[in-house]
């Protein structure tokens, strides 16, 4: 207890900072971290009946799973169907991970590996997918007159948006990459811990965390990859165009008419000169 205690200042103190800085970051702070108490506590209850009752493991990934989506998909603000494709980009990353390392006998089917491991993958995925889509999300109209310019030059569309969508990737990668080069230098990554916490040997601990690192590498890049891909598609109209995903306006009253909206410029247009 003395340790929650502990952590539940430091906790606060982030507050009392935020708030003599003008963050604006005392609301979600606090709720962050209640959020955090709740969840490990009915996870704490929820992983001890999993664990009794294997049948149970799938019905938890997939509660993992809608939860990763619902909120990644927050993060990509204007892009139509933004937890659909935060699943499905989710789904591809954990899976290309998860698969290969149960087939090959390196986890065990067992709830007591499978949970854990599956977890961890799909919060790599998540985090893979909400950095990489929000920062393209936001780079893509704010690149807009570059990537026209491409357009004009008669570069398809996707070579046009192949900049904007490296940089988000690569954005997207940072973190995974930075604990990938730093890790038993700088910290001790969770897994590491946990395992020497719970009585294995240092050996052993060390196997299994490079393992899950090594593996967050492939999913995370091909999360990062997939969400790239789905929200690119959501900016490309036919005729080689980018166009602003179609959003419907929260102030329009229900039943009355959608707002005009002014068709987008072909290729051949943006290179005519205006009057």
């Amino acid at each position: 207890m003395t340790q929650v205690l502990v952590a539940a200042a430091l906790a606060a103190l982030a507050v009392a900072l935020s708030r003599h800085a003008g963050l604006g970051l005392e609301r979600e702070l606090v709720v962050a971290g209640l959020r955090a108490a709740v969840q490990l506590a009915v996870v704490g209850l929820v992983v001890a009946l999993v664990f009794r009752y294997a049948g149970l493991a799938v019905a938890f990934l997939a509660v993992m799973l809608g939860a990763a989506a619902a909120t990644a998909g927050r993060r990509l603000g204007g892009v139509p169907r933004a937890p659909l494709l935060a699943a499905a980009a989710i789904t591809a990353g954990s899976a290309a991970g998860l698969v290969p390392l149960l087939a090959t006998g390196a986890f065990s089917l067992g709830p007591r590996e499978l949970v854990p491991v599956a977890g961890i993958l799909i919060g790599g995925a998540m985090a893979a997918t909400s950095v990489t889509g929000r920062h393209l999300a936001e780079a893509i109209p704010a690149g807009l007159p570059a990537v026209e310019a491409r357009l004009c030059l008669g570069l398809p569309v996707r070579e046009a948006l192949a900049p904007v969508v490296r940089q988000a990737v690569t954005t997207g990668l940072l973190p995974v990459l930075d604990q990938t080069r730093s890790v038993g230098l700088v910290a001790l990554p969770g897994t590491f811990v946990g395992l020497i916490l719970g009585g294995a040997s240092p050996a052993e601990a060390a196997r299994v965390q490079l393992t899950v690192l090594l593996a967050l590498l492939g999913v995370e890049l091909i999360a990062a990859l997939a969400i790239a891909t789905l929200v690119r598609r959501a900016w490309v109209a036919p005729g080689e165009r980018v166009v602003p995903p179609v959003r419907r306006s929260s102030t329009r009253r229900r039943g009355s008419p959608p707002e005009p909206v002014r068709p987008p410029r072909t290729p051949a247009e943006r290179a005519r000169p205006r009057p």
